[in-house]
């Protein structure tokens, strides 16, 4: 079970992002960024460059109190515009003039400046707020989970809206300051590199910069009491990995996991190219959810993750994901294969570095699970709609449909495709046809009739077998890997309860 968002009917959805902006009120951006399936999530009319947040937040009565300033550049005239946000709001400012705000829907901040905003012009918008987040319901539901000591807040595909005001979509990726005050005896975890913390008044202030262009799924806030670990990569960034202090019997995998994040991106970065952020780590607070999230530098674990022992698979697929996901994004939550098959073959590869399966091996042994009749064929992982979109499907399918581009290209090529991706479209966004065509040059070949196959046709293609083992029945009954366990163990990475 996955916990999605309600999205209304693809027709209700065209109809609303086809409404002209001035048969929506003059010049008013849309309420929408154009993602057909999160029509809501996301704005028109801007694109943001940076969010400079400075929060303060109570645990014990959940109190979140905030002032966000967002810089922004205007994409066409303006008379409104909307922000994703769900907390009670005292005062907004555009460029330090008060401007009316007001609430509609779940999620939309909608605001009136003073004066209507030229095109293409500088706009910095102020807003203040407090509220409490944990009970914030958009769509039924929350991404703000209180802890034992503190709070939480990691989730897919959005988690702003929740603490903080957004243009909340991966199209619109931005810079960030995140400062934020909690009682004395806690920490404040978040993403990129602390620049400073200071104590006044039994209050401690923790200062976070992320200074590569960031989604806004991707930032992530902790509080709580943490045990802290720092250390410097052999390139000299800064490594900050914490585990809540009541993590009790998972403590230990946790760490012998986590602890290795140095190496695992070490060795990532031989397969992807370099390390494309400032910082790395990953944090554990004491949550009862069951999945992992690729928050930028700093990967979100549940402590379920290590229930049954240390598990550096999910420390593989989550730092995949800073290449493929967090610097290269997804134009539109279709594109979700970009993200979750390319992390799943990266365990695939770690599993063939280690010599406990190839990567051949993995796919031969993932195939023979799923029969022609299995549900499993009927996901389309280039577009799997977003009552699917974290399908077991989307993962391992999608992992297949690797496996058989690299019999396809040979190694050679596929390794360039891999290492090539990322640097041509870093800190940007791209879709699964983009990756088509780029594997079509990169490549010299035709692959989009091999692709379509695997990606968007529900049914079971031909086993993606190698060269020398083609033609073999598809009934055959592959020995099962030995990194089989343990990359099975992390599949509720993408179970986001």
């Amino acid at each position: 079970m996955h916990r999605r968002l309600i999205v209304p009917s693809a027709l209700a959805a065209s109809l609303l992002l086809a409404i002209p902006a001035s048969a929506a009120g003059g010049t008013a951006g849309a309420p929408g960024i154009g993602d057909p399936y999160y029509p809501y999530s996301g704005n028109g009319g801007y694109d943001v460059s940076h969010y400079d947040l400075r929060l303060k937040y109570q645990p014990k009565t959940d109190l979140l109190e905030g002032t966000a300033t967002i810089l922004a550049t205007t994409t066409q005239e303006l008379s409104r515009f909307n922000l994703d946000f769900g907390l009670d709001v005292s005062e907004v400012r555009v460029n330090g003039k008060i401007a009316g705000h007001e609430k509609t829907g779940e999620q939309e901040l909608e605001i009136t400046p003073a004066a209507p905003l030229a095109k293409n012009k500088a706009v910095s918008v102020v807003v203040r707020y407090a509220g409490k987040p944990s009970e914030v319901k958009i769509n039924g539901w929350t991404s703000w989970v209180r802890t034992p000591d503190g709070a939480v807040a990691a989730q897919e595909p959005e988690s702003a809206a929740w603490w903080y005001p957004s243009n909340d979509h991966p199209l619109d990726k931005a810079t960030y300051d995140i400062s934020v005050s909690v009682p004395d005896g806690l920490q404040a975890i978040s993403n990129g590199t602390l620049q400073s913390q200071s104590s006044k008044l039994g209050w401690t202030r923790f200062n976070w910069r992320s200074s590569k262009p960031q989604a806004t799924y991707l930032t992530t806030l902790a509080v709580g009491k943490f045990d802290i670990t720092t250390d410097t990569t052999a390139d000299g960034l800064p490594v900050i990995n914490a585990y809540s202090r009541d993590l009790g019997a998972n403590a230990g995998a946790a760490r012998a996991s986590i602890e290795r994040s140095t190496e695992v991106a070490e060795w990532l970065s031989e397969v992807y190219g370099p390390y494309p952020f400032e910082a790395l780590g990953g944090y554990v607070p004491n949550v009862t959810s069951s999945f992992a999230l690729e928050t930028q530098t700093r990967p979100f674990y549940s402590p379920k993750q290590f229930a049954s022992g240390a598990n550096i698979q999910v420390v593989v697929h989550e730092l995949a994901h800073q290449w493929y996901g967090d610097s290269v994004s997804v134009k539109g939550w279709k594109d979700i294969w970009i993200n979750e098959g390319f992390a799943r073959y990266s365990q695939w590869l770690w599993s063939e570095k280690e010599g406990e399966g190839t990567a051949q091996e993995l796919a031969d042994y993932t195939y023979a699970q799923h029969p022609a009749d299995d549900p499993f064929w009927q996901v389309k992982p280039g577009d799997p709609g977003p009552d699917n979109q974290f399908d077991g499907a989307v993962y391992d399918r999608g992992a297949l449909a690797l496996q058989a581009l690299r019999n396809e290209v040979g190694d050679e090529s596929f390794f360039a495709l891999l290492k090539g991706w990322p640097a041509e479209h870093a800190y940007g966004n791209a879709s699964v046809a983009d990756f088509v065509a780029y594997a079509e040059r990169v490549s010299g070949k035709p692959l989009a009739s091999l692709l379509d196959t695997w990606l968007f046709q529900p049914v079971r293609p031909e086993a993606p077998a190698a060269a020398g083992a083609r033609g073999r029945s598809a009934d055959a009954k592959p020995a099962r890997p030995a990194s089989w366990k343990r990359i099975a163990a992390t599949d509720s990475v993408h179970d986001r309860r």
